[in-house]
């Protein structure tokens, strides 16, 4: 019961101790409360990404698709655009009878001509920027779509009524109710070990924050508790006495941080700078997290503090801090990293065969690793600057201030060395990976820029327009492109099939190699198999008997057979890969070769050029697709994809580590305000002595950059080490990304300078000799 008693006497002398209290326990509160608002919203961050997908799933088209129309049954179009850059998800509808489902977040279907879009959709469509958008989609709008209906507040969706659309196309599909049956796919092993270390690497940071934070005043705290011996109590009462108010600091600091959480909560711009949108009710952590955290932060707050204070001699006629210090022991503070690396090490090679790591031992290893370089930067400072020579007079003030006392700008630094030694170890491990979720398309930008294409059908005279309409819109230098339909052996019930490609000499020049070419003319693509020219099964050769039918293996597509003749003069030539990377087989036919009959009912593939210097070609390219052929998928060719999911947690890592630094500037600032405030009898003594300020002001600024420097330089080292551990475990070859650990270690140098400045107009206004008066 006497440490219940002695702990409430330090809530109360923090409480009550005046302004010296409570400066102190503001400061620790304020430093405390942006650790645990990290924390909040760090464990908040799966629940909303996992919110963003449920309501992904369930306005998907998946979970109820039919064959037959019914009174239940609705036909969704595929009508997805892209604008400037931003993807567009678009859909049309039409009911089939009276008891169509309605998509989630709509209250009804829209009419015809009627459009019900997002909210920012429509202040998109309002704007000046979207005076391009507004030609593409024409329409009435009628609503908008609730939040239960988009993924984030910048979800870009519409939904366009529509009653001429039918289940005659590949793009259009027929429902009975909006979802996704499929369970989600899990994350790959190699994925989850990146998103497992991302986690503790953003986490690490926040629990030096919040050691350091309950440290604040340690040597005015130190100095009452003399005080207190002098009035009979004893060693182990000023300790309990002490963690009291560091206690008291820390349930403030729990307040502080619930409302740092609740205003950064609606601060979802940051994660839309990054294409990451996010509603802020989304960002709601467990409860069983938030109570871990609402007592784990004050249990760690006595524990440091008690921890702190086993080498401090608190005395009745004064504390004995240094004189003879012991010099800190390095075995133990190796002993940490070493630990981590063993934990780690039988995991190496584990992904060898995409096998699963054990989440426990990654978590345990890499906190042991980071947790070394907060360990050994306080040896490393100390025994750094016990070394450091003379020099100018400013060099002389911090040097000689670091000799004395290190502790406190090593604990100030720790937190951006373990942010940038797991920001290393994470770039590393990005970089080994990334090959494996950015694949190769085959896609050719250098002869073709846009592709149009649709599997709706159209007469060939319609493809004729639909590609010459594209061709002269403004920005573009060349469509060609070419038609397509299905032939088979027989009308009825076809056991072999192939494809029947038709287009102009230039357009099919693009997918075989051609030498000599006029209208009329046939060619058969050169056959991979051993027996002929076989193309599903098959065998398409000169002077063969066909029928020409759309309907080959396509459901919900009209009937229209017509026999033709493969002519007799048809040509096999090597087949090669479009612009798209596309390779075609079976035959190929200029427009006189075949009869007019077969081309009633054709799919398109056009392939666009378009001029770079022309301001917003591509757009202009879309609205013209989306006049011509409302249906129509238009998409911009590229050499590599990216795995969406990659992508989705390289953001993720962004928008951690830009508010793990934002947060880091901040309590590193708070620290070096409690450090002055501190010192503030010293910097008086120094001004009434004569002192320049810019010499004060230098020697703030060196007095800070040599802890970071070695911070720096300790951090690089633990996160090769971590990111080559890592590596190994996913079998890829050790690489160091030097320009990126560059960018690192600059981002948190530029850091440190910022809050260096920013102390600066505080440091002026101690730097007064009536800071001596006291009382």
């Amino acid at each position: 019961m006497n440490v219940f008693r002695d702990l409430r006497m330090g809530v109360g002398f923090a409480v009550t101790g005046g302004r010296e209290g409570w400066t102190r326990t503001l400061l620790t509160a304020i430093g405390v409360g942006l650790g645990v608002a990290l924390l909040l919203l760090t464990t908040a961050i799966p629940g909303a990404l996992g919110a963003r997908d449920d309501r992904g799933r369930g306005r998907d088209e998946l979970a109820g698709r039919v064959q037959q129309a019914a009174a239940n049954t609705l036909l969704v179009g595929m009508v997805d655009t892209t604008y400037k850059g931003d993807d567009i998800r678009g859909r049309v509808l039409r009911a089939e009878g009276p008891r169509a489902p309605i998509p989630p977040g709509l209250s009804r279907l829209p009419a015809p001509g009627e459009m019900v879009v997002s909210p920012a959709l429509a202040d998109l469509l309002a704007s000046k920027r979207g005076a391009l958008l507004k030609e593409r989609l024409p329409y009435r709008t009628a609503g908008r779509i609730a939040e239960q209906g988009l993924i984030g507040p910048d979800d870009l969706i519409f939904y366009l009524g529509n009653d001429t659309i039918a289940g005659e196309s590949s793009s259009v599909v027929r429902i009975t109710a909006f979802g996704n049956a499929f369970p989600a796919e899990k994350l790959d092993p190699r994925l989850l070990l990146l998103v497992v270390v991302m986690f503790v690497v953003l986490l690490m940071p926040v629990a030096v924050l919040i050691a350091t934070a309950v440290r604040f005043g340690g040597e005015r705290r130190d100095r009452r508790l003399a005080a207190l011996r002098l009035v009979g109590a004893d060693a182990r009462t000023t300790r309990w006495i002490a963690a009291g108010e560091a206690l008291a600091g820390s349930l403030f600091g729990l307040l502080f941080g619930l409302g740092f959480f609740l205003i950064g909560r609606q601060m979802t711009d940051v994660a839309a700078a990054f294409d990451l949108s996010i509603f802020p009710g989304d960002l709601d952590p467990s409860l069983p997290l938030v109570v871990l955290v609402a007592l784990a932060v004050p249990a760690a707050a006595v524990a440091v503090t008690l921890f702190a204070l086993r080498s401090v001699m608190i005395e009745p006629l004064g504390v004995v801090r240094t004189g003879t210090p012991a010099r800190r022991r390095v075995w133990w503070r190796l002993l940490l990293p070493v630990v981590g690396v063993a934990m780690l090490f039988p995991l190496i090679r584990r992904g060898a065969d995409a096998g699963e790591f054990n989440r426990g031992q990654v978590i345990g290893g890499t906190v042991f690793l980071l947790f070394g370089v907060t360990a050994l930067l306080p040896w490393l400072v100390e025994t750094v600057v016990a070394r450091l020579g003379a020099g100018r007079v400013p060099w002389q003030l911090a040097v000689r201030r670091l000799q004395l006392g290190s502790g406190a700008a090593a604990r100030s630094v720790n937190g951006i060395a373990v942010a940038v030694a797991g920001a290393i170890a994470l770039q590393m491990l990005f970089m080994g990976i990334e090959n494996d979720y950015v694949r190769e398309t085959g896609q050719d930008p250098g002869r073709a820029q846009m592709s149009v294409t649709s599997n709706a059908q159209f007469g060939g005279d319609r493809v004729t327009e639909i590609t010459d309409r594209i061709r002269q819109t403004k920005g573009v230098r060349s469509a060609f492109g070419h038609a397509g339909t299905r032939i088979g052996d027989r009308a009825e019930n076809p056991a072999e099939g192939a494809t029947l490609t038709i287009g102009t000499c230039e357009s099919l020049r693009e997918l075989a190699r051609i030498e000599r070419c006029a209208d009329g003319d046939a060619f058969i693509i050169e056959g991979r198999g051993s027996s002929g020219q076989i193309v599903g099964g098959m065998k398409t050769t000169a002077g063969r008997q066909v029928i020409i039918d759309p309907s080959y293996g396509m459901t919900g597509l009209p009937a229209s057979r017509t026999p033709w003749l493969i002519p007799a003069t048809a040509v096999t030539v090597p087949g090669r890969a479009d612009a798209s990377g596309m390779s075609y087989d079976g035959v190929l036919a200029t427009p006189g070769a075949v009869p007019a009959a077969a081309t009633r009912n054709l799919s398109y593939s056009l392939h666009v050029r378009i001029d770079p210097t022309v301001p917003d070609a591509r757009d202009l390219v879309r609205n013209t697709a989306a006049r011509v052929d409302p249906l129509s998928t238009v998409y911009d060719l590229s050499w590599t994809r990216e795995s969406r999911r990659f992508a989705n947690v390289r953001t993720a890592l962004f928008i951690g580590t830009a508010v793990v630094l934002l947060l880091i500037g901040a309590s590193l600032l708070v620290t070096m305000l409690e450090q002055l405030r501190e010192r503030r009898k010293l910097l008086s003594v120094l001004v009434a002595f004569g002192t320049r300020r810019s010499t004060l002001s230098w020697s703030i600024l060196c007095q800070t950059a040599i802890p970071v420097a070695l911070g720096l330089a300790l951090a690089a080292a633990a996160g090769v080490a971590l990111g080559a551990v890592l590596l190994k475990m996913v079998t890829r070859p050790i690489a160091v990304d030097w320009s990126g650990m560059a960018l690192m270690s600059g981002i948190a140098a530029g850091v440190v300078l910022l809050v260096t400045v920013l102390s600066l107009p505080p440091l002026w206004r101690l730097m007064r000799p009536d800071g001596l008066r006291t009382e």
